[in-house]
């Protein structure tokens, strides 16, 4: 074969390679925060970045563990654990994965700035055995530690240091630093182009240790907030797929012809969370003291919301109501505790002049209006029915690029949020929303501060008890203390609703992570 030949067979295969190459467009109703996967414990964060890095264990298409950069585990002693380390990995700059990485990377998630705390907290010290192998050390017996290791991505000690991305990206104070824009990791993708608030690219990494069962060359997420425009880009095929579906849109593109909706239970629950930290409030009328430190101010506000309003014309149905802090399919879900205080006006104001205020008083509230379904129409709803007990709500909706760093800096008096149980377990709900709050991660969402010792301390015990029936028993002794205390007020899990183009094929799981690796589109 001649040169001329040569570089015309060449041409052609890469011609043939571009013409072969499948784009999956995504939107969805927010943007991914940062490309630093320790900067937010958010969903679809941790989803997005979960194509980029990878964690020691992952959870298959039936949500059970399974091994990503740590091919086994076992318990050496009752409060430590043995990783084996896959071998032959490597970053997307070439680098070689090993237990300097591990180590590395579980150091920065516990470290200032980061979201993560919450899952390192329970960690004692991290240790390499050596190059493939670490042992993890609890400060007390803690069965379920692999379980909470499955949003911990590791990144590559040596990329992190020569890019002065050392410490992880802080969204609370708006700090940025290369990992926020750049990306190496050792998943299935690479991060190709990064422009915030506009579009993210990633592309095969075709040197993945493992085989990529969808055949998705390279992935273009939009953040497309309007839901009109959203839909109206579905229906007319400039993206593959979309989530949420506004749920007055269901049927819409359901009946479209070419479109599917994937609906389906999520393990997300929806609360109401209150500052019952301070002495006075930091956006209310009332001075000199916190009307949420009342029990009786947190009951009026739970039993003056009309959640069966909610569910049938904010939700139109696509909620399933709840008085817990986890929904079913969550390890220690207690249905028989499922029983909302009931919906009473009346006794609402009773309770708010008992304690004080019989004319009710002014009080901010922040919502986002892009990242749960229908979340400001529903703060919307709420402050309509606060209203009905004198209680005047100054709603404050907005993005949840902005929601986010402020109340996570617990600049909030009253606020919305979800929690998906990464762990699949009660215990990720009860350490991280509801325990009091701790400088070593513990309470981290528990932006209200509640705080109750008896919890506490039933939290503690759950951590470590290995027997099964006793577990639950705490669990259900933990969430009476909640439930009686009105700590938080939860409102209802909602319904997953991805559209998408019928040529795809793809996984939804209940905790709302959405995996391209697994993303066929049939060109057919």
């Amino acid at each position: 074969m001649n040169f001329k030949t040569t570089l015309l067979a060449t041409a052609m295969a890469l011609t043939c390679a571009v013409a072969q190459a499948v784009t999956l467009r995504v939107a969805n109703a927010g943007d991914v925060q940062s490309m630093d996967p320790h900067s937010l414990n958010e969903t679809l964060q941790l989803s997005f970045t979960a194509s980029v890095y990878e964690a020691l264990v992952g959870r298959g298409k039936d949500m059970a563990l399974k091994p990503l950069l740590a091919t086994k585990w076992s318990q050496t002693s009752p409060t430590v654990w043995r990783f084996e380390l896959r071998k032959g990995v490597k970053f997307h700059d070439g680098t070689s994965f090993d237990a300097d990485d591990v180590v590395f990377s579980f150091k920065r998630a516990a470290g200032d700035g980061s979201d993560m705390k919450g899952v390192t907290a329970p960690i004692k010290a991290v240790r390499k055995v050596d190059a493939s192998t670490v042992e993890i050390e609890t400060g007390a017996p803690f069965p379920i530690l692999p379980d909470t290791l499955t949003t911990l991505a590791i990144m590559s000690h040596k990329w992190c240091e020569e890019n002065k991305a050392e410490k992880p990206v802080d969204r609370r104070k708006g700090v940025e630093n290369t990992a926020s824009f750049k990306a190496n990791g050792t998943g299935p993708y690479r991060l190709k182009e990064r422009q915030p608030s506009t579009r993210t690219v990633l592309v095969r990494n075709f040197n993945y240790w493992d085989k990529v069962e969808g055949n998705v060359d390279e992935v273009v997420f939009t953040p497309i907030g309007n839901d009109a425009t959203r839909v109206a880009a579905l229906l007319s095929g400039e993206i593959d797929v979309m989530e949420p579906v506004p749920l007055q849109d269901v049927e819409r593109v359901k009946s479209s012809g070419n479109l599917t909706v994937l609906q389906g239970a999520e393990l997300r629950t929806i609360f109401l969370g209150m500052d019952q930290k301070r002495d006075e409030l930091l956006f209310s009328n009332v001075k000199g003291k916190n009307p949420f430190k009342d029990k009786r101010v947190r009951q009026a506000f739970y039993q003056a919301i009309d959640i069966e309003a909610i569910k049938s014309r904010v939700m139109r149905n696509a909620s399933t109501p709840t008085a817990e802090m986890v929904g079913p399919g969550v390890r220690g879900f207690q249905p028989d505790m499922n029983k909302r205080l009931p919906y009473d006006v009346e006794a609402a104001k009773k309770l708010l002049a008992e304690a004080g205020y019989p004319s009710g008083f002014e009080v901010a509230m922040n919502c986002p209006n892009d990242r749960y379904v229908n979340d400001a129409a529903i703060c919307q709803a709420v402050a309509a029915n606060l209203a009905r007990i004198g209680v005047k709500i100054n709603l404050q909706t907005e993005t949840k690029n902005t929601y986010f760093p402020k109340i996570l800096r617990r600049d909030t008096s009253f606020y919305l949020l979800g929690w998906v149980p990464a762990t699949v377990d009660s215990h990720d709900a009860m350490y991280s929303l509801i325990a009091s709050p701790t400088d070593k991660g513990q309470g981290q969402f528990n932006l209200g501060a509640y705080s109750n010792p008896k919890f506490d301390e039933l939290t503690a015990k759950v951590q470590s008890e290995i027997d099964d029936k006793k577990r639950n028993e705490l669990i259900r002794e933990a969430f009476k203390v909640h439930q009686d205390d009105i700590g938080h007020i939860p409102l209802h899990q909602q319904s997953l609703a991805w559209g998408l183009n019928k040529k795809v094929s793809l996984v939804q799981l209940p905790d709302n992570r959405m995996f391209f690796k697994w993303i066929t589109v049939n060109s057919k």
